[in-house]
Parts: C-alpha cells; structure tokens; sequence
C-alpha cells in the first residue's frame, strides 16, 4: 500500500515509539496497585470486547472472523505486569552490547550470509540495504529467528487495548491484527509473539506488518513467522521506508586525540571538521574524505570506545531509539562480514539505578543545569547539562555519570 507523506511520518513515528517499550530484563519491585489493575481491567473486559467489535466490524472485519476471535480473546495478566515495571537499573554500555554482539552471533550470522547471499543480493539490489545490516537486524530482533515470542498476541493487544493507560494505539493495532488474520487466514494460535503484540522473525507490530511486510516467496501471503524470505524482505521494505541511505555506512568507531574538546559530543557536523578535529578511524587511519555529516557518540563516557553515526545511524534508531542498539547492529554487520571486534572494548562499569539517576537530575536542576523532569532516565537533555556541570567542576565533560561525578554533586552514587 502506498502511504502519502504525513500518514507515512505518522506509522513510523508510533512504530518506533512501540519499539521502545519492551522492558528491560531488571526489574524493581512490582507497584503495589498492579493487582487492582488487572482487577479493573478484567471487569471491564466484556464491555471492551463489544467495543472492538463495533470498531472492528467499521473498519471492514467481517463478523466471522470477529465471531472466531473476539470471543476466544482473555485478559493475559502478565502483560499488565510487564506493562506496569521499569528497570532498577540503568544498563551499561559493556552489559548491553557485549550480550548482543556475540561471537555465536557473528558466526551465525556469516552462516546465514553465505546461505541466503543470492536473495540477499536481490535484496540490496531492490531496496538499497545490504545483506550485513538485514542479518543484524534479525539476530538482534530474535536471534536469527531462534525467538519470536510466545505471548499470543490477540490476547495481548486486547489486554492492553482495554488498559485505560494507551488504549486508543493498541485498540488500533489489535483491529490491525485482526485485519492481518482475515486477509492472511492467520489462526489465532500462529499470532504469537512478545507482550506489547511485535510479531515475526523481525518483530514487527501490526501497523508495521500492515504496511511494510512483503509476500517475497510468493506464496500469496506475507508471513513473518514462517517464511525468512518475507521477514528478510518486510526488513529491507521497511527501511527503505526509515530512509536508508544506499551509499552509506551505518557510521564507525573512531579514536579521539588527547586534549579533545568533549563538549563536541552529540553534535552533528560534517565529515571534515570532524577530521580537522583530529579524529581518525580505529585503525589511526584518516577518517574518508565525504560529503556527508556525523554525530560523536560515546556511550560508555570517555573512558570507554567512542564511534561517529551517520545518516544510517539515526535510520537504525527510527526502528529502536537506543544509541545501545544502533551501537550494536551496526557493528554486528560490520562483523558479520569481516570486521574485527572493537579497538577499545566497553570498560566494566558500576550500573546505576534509577533512583540514583533520577537524584542526579534533580541536582542538576537545583544548580541550575535543566536536566529536564527527573525521570530516571539520561537522555539527550540530562546528557547535555551533565556535560554543562561536568565542564563548569574542571571534570571531562562526557556526560557520563561517573563517580566523580557524583561526588562533585554532592550525591552518593554507590
């Protein structure tokens, strides 16, 4: 189907915002008013579904395939559980990427190179994404389809659908999904897949499946969860879509000079000022000469590897708004063909928790450094007035919540 610019901008704004709410593997402990939650939800439940009915049956599903599974759908209590947690605690750069970006991973991942490499060629050929990115993509999503979730999804989108808390987006998805089973003649037992309703070898929810998933076997269906030809090729459809750059890179690792500036951090700037800045490849060669602008990233703070994101990064970060992420597909593709591990591995770091984060932006707030509302969470604002507060103390100002850090804010961090 063929989206005109705003609805398209619109799909890929709610795609990636959905993207982003899988939860951490730490938990803290679960609220106290969960149970009455659940409780609420399961009484209202009845009252939803002739609801999702009377929307479903508007947008052209039919009363059978509302019949088949409306009233087989139930509250799935573990996913207002999972709803309603948030990490303890902040992850690493190092307990991050080093899960992801295995030695098991790149070997598959050469493996599954070498046997699909004729239709991922056809791939790049089409839609401009070479084979190493598709393949990273789908190691990251679900380890090359080794797991694709087994929350039914139905009963998923209908849990949180009648959850007060998103409603309106996931009532849309879930007539999505249903839309998909009718067009596609999907059971309900064959939609399964992760709590928040991301289906298929490439996780895709609903509105993404809907507009972005390829019948590329030809088999007159396009079935992310059986068919690696349809999930590689929804993949490259779907960024294509983002706005993947054929001629680039994702972006690299790079070494910095001694007595680099770090407020240059998070900026933007074309390729040549970052070399006259003295920035060179890992390897000491010099950065390519290109038309083109990058972004300094460092994840781990300067004691840890720092890298340079073009245009494709930000791509990257449309599918999953995590520096970690784009961080580790990335260099997961540049493995998967070839590519060394990293210069500089990712230094072993003291995790923070929440708390403990959300205490340092309300200092930071409190001197005067606009950390934006403490949240838990270091974004690109708290980033930015932690390297104002940091500069201001004679600290290096990575933005990085180090120990000496804390110290100069006056705040434990241990």
């Amino acid at each position: 189907m063929t989206l005109n610019d705003d609805r398209r901008l619109s799909v890929l704004k709610k795609i990636s915002w959905v993207l982003a709410v899988i939860a951490a593997p730490t938990f803290a402990a679960q609220p106290v008013d969960v149970a009455q939650e659940i409780q609420r939800v399961q009484d209202e439940f009845p009252q939803c579904l002739q609801s999702f009915a009377e929307q479903a049956k508007s947008q052209g599903v039919s009363d059978d395939t509302i019949k088949t599974h409306l009233a087989n759908l139930k509250v799935v209590k573990r996913v207002i559980e999972l709803d309603r947690r948030q990490p303890e605690f902040t992850s690493t750069f190092a307990g991050y990427f080093d899960q992801r970006v295995t030695d098991w991973r790149v070997n598959k991942g050469r493996q599954l190179l070498e046997e699909h490499r004729q239709f991922l060629n056809s791939l790049t050929k089409q839609y401009g994404i070479p084979a190493q990115y598709l393949l990273a993509f789908w190691g990251m999503e679900t380890n090359f389809g080794g797991y694709k979730g087994k929350m039914p999804v139905l009963d998923s989108l209908a849990t949180l659908a009648c959850d007060h808390r998103r409603s309106k987006f996931f009532t849309k998805e879930l007539i999505t999904a249903l839309q998909l089973s009718q067009k596609y003649q999907f059971p309900a037992e064959k939609m399964q897949g992760s709590w928040a309703g991301a289906m298929g070898h490439t996780q895709f929810m609903p509105s993404a499946y809907a507009s972005y998933a390829v019948d590329a076997d030809g088999d007159g269906k396009a079935d992310l969860w059986s068919s690696t030809e349809d999930a590689l090729a929804s993949a490259a459809n779907f960024l294509q879509h983002l706005g993947w750059q054929r001629s680039q890179r994702w972006g690299r690792e790079v070494l910095l000079p001694d007595g680099f500036d770090y407020t240059q951090i998070g900026q933007s700037k074309p390729l040549v000022e970052w070399q006259h800045l003295g920035l060179k490849e890992a390897n000491g060669h010099r950065l390519p000469v290109a038309d083109m602008r990058a972004t300094l990233i460092l994840p781990a703070g300067h004691q840890g590897p720092a890298f340079i994101g073009y245009d494709n990064f930000e791509v990257i970060k449309r599918w999953n708004r995590s520096d970690f992420y784009a961080i580790s597909v990335g260099h997961l593709a540049d493995r998967i063909i070839g590519a060394g591990k990293l210069a500089k591995a990712p230094p072993q770091q003291q995790r923070r928790s929440r708390e403990q984060i959300k205490v340092l932006q309300q200092k930071l707030n409190e001197l005067g450094f606009d950390a934006g509302k403490p949240d838990g969470i270091l974004g690109s604002n708290s980033r930015k007035s932690l390297r104002a507060f940091q500069a201001s103390k004679g600290l290096i100002p990575d933005g990085f919540p180090d120990d000496a850090t804390f110290n100069a804010l006056g705040i434990s961090g241990s």
